[in-house]
C-alpha cells in the first residue's frame, strides 16, 4: 500500500505542527476523514478540540465550515433556507454550513436537541433535505464535533441514534509536560494553525478512500470481529450491542489503518487498536451496571481480552 501510507503521514505530520504531543488522536482523525466518517471529541475545555478540527481542515485543501452551537440555534442555521429573490420573484436555496467538506461542530451538546438533528441525515446519508428536495454533500464529508463532559452545565445529551452514527469518539487529555512546553515555545502573536497550509486536497482524499477495497480481510478476521460484536450483544451488562452499521466501521477503519502502516491486509490488532475509540459509545450499560460504575469503556476491555483471537488473519 506504498504512497497511501507516505500521504497518510504527510497529513499527520503536518497537523502535529499545530497540536503537540497527541499523534494517536491525530491518527485516528486522519483515518476517519480517509474512511468518510464522523467524529466525536469530548474532553474539558480548554485542551485543544477545536484547534485539532481546525488544523485537519487547513491540513487538506477543501471546503470548510464552522458552527458554533448554541441554545439558540436553529435547524436552518446548519442546513440552509430559500430565500424569496424579488428580482427574479423565485425562491433561492442558501447552503448552511453543513455544504462543507469538513464540519466543525463546536460544543455540539450545547444546543438543543432540534438543533442536533439537524446533522442526523447530513451524517447518516450524506445528504440534506429541505422543503422537499434532496441535495447531495460532496465527498469528501467529515463532521468533526467537540463537546464539553455532561457534568457541565447547559449541555444536552446526544441520543444513541446520533452516537452511532459517529465513527468514533474520542479523548485529548492533557498533554505531558514536554509537549505542554513545546506549545509555550511556540505560542507567539499567531496561532500556530494558522501557520500550516494544505498538504492534500479532495481528490487525494478520494483516492485513499478508493484504495481501501483492496486491503485484504481473511475469513479468520471477519469470524473474530463478529464474534466481538455478538459478545457485546449478549454481555449481561449491556443493554444496547454493537450494531450492524458499527461492525462495518470497524471493518472500514481496520481497512484504513492495515493502509496507513503499509500493509495489504488487516490483523486482529487493528481491531484491538481502534476498539477503544469506535466501541464504547455505541454501547449502553444497564441501569444497574451505571450505579456499580461500570462504563461502557470497561466492558469494551473486558471482551476484547477474552474473546480468542485467530492465529492466521492474512
Amino acid at each position: 500500500m506504498g504512497h497511501f501510507d507516505e500521504q497518510f503521514k504527510l497529513i499527520h505530520r503536518n497537523i502535529e505542527l499545530a497540536v503537540k504531543g497527541k499523534g494517536e488522536v491525530i491518527e485516528l482523525l486522519v483515518l476517519a476523514l480517509v474512511c468518510g466518517g464522523h467524529v466525536l471529541i469530548e474532553d474539558v475545555p480548554g485542551v485543544g478540540k477545536t484547534t485539532l478540527g481546525k488544523a485537519l481542515a487547513r491540513s487538506v485543501d477543501v471546503s470548510f465550515g464552522r458552527i458554533q452551537f448554541t441554545p439558540d440555534l436553529l435547524p436552518v442555521d446548519i442546513t440552509g433556507t430559500s430565500v424569496f429573490n424579488r428580482a427574479a420573484g423565485t425562491f433561492e436555496f442558501r447552503p448552511g454550513p453543513v455544504f462543507s467538506n469538513i464540519v466543525l461542530a463546536d460544543e455540539i451538546n450545547r444546543a438543543s436537541p432540534k438543533a442536533q438533528s439537524a446533522l442526523l441525515e447530513a451524517m447518516g446519508e450524506q445528504q440534506v433535505t429541505i422543503d422537499g428536495v434532496t441535495r447531495r454533500l460532496e465527498s469528501p464529508f467529515t463532521v468533526i464535533a467537540t463537546q464539553n463532559p455532561l457534568e457541565y452545565e447547559g449541555t444536552y445529551p446526544l441520543p444513541e441514534s446520533q452516537l452511532d452514527r459517529f465513527l468514533m469518539r474520542l479523548e485529548v487529555g492533557y498533554p505531558d509536560r514536554e509537549s505542554e512546553d513545546s506549545i509555550l515555545m511556540d505560542r507567539g502573536a499567531q496561532e500556530p494553525v494558522d501557520l500550516i497550509g494544505p498538504v492534500a486536497d479532495g481528490a487525494v482524499v478520494r483516492w485513499m478512500s478508493d484504495r481501501l477495497e483492496e486491503v485484504h480481510v481473511s475469513d479468520a478476521l471477519r469470524a473474530y470481529l463478529l464474534e466481538v460484536a455478538s459478545a457485546t450483544r449478549r454481555h449481561p451488562g449491556l443493554s444496547l450491542g454493537l450494531s450492524p452499521r458499527g461492525v462495518l466501521a470497524v471493518l472500514r477503519v481496520a481497512r484504513a489503518r492495515a493502509a496507513s502502516l503499509n500493509r495489504d491486509f488487516v490483523t486482529p490488532d487493528d481491531i484491538k487498536a481502534l476498539a477503544p475509540s469506535m466501541l464504547p459509545h455505541r454501547l449502553l450499560p444497564k441501569p444497574d451496571s451505571r450505579v456499580r460504575g461500570v462504563r461502557s469503556d470497561d466492558i469494551v476491555t473486558e471482551i476484547i481480552d477474552s474473546v480468542p483471537v485467530p492465529r492466521k488473519s492474512s
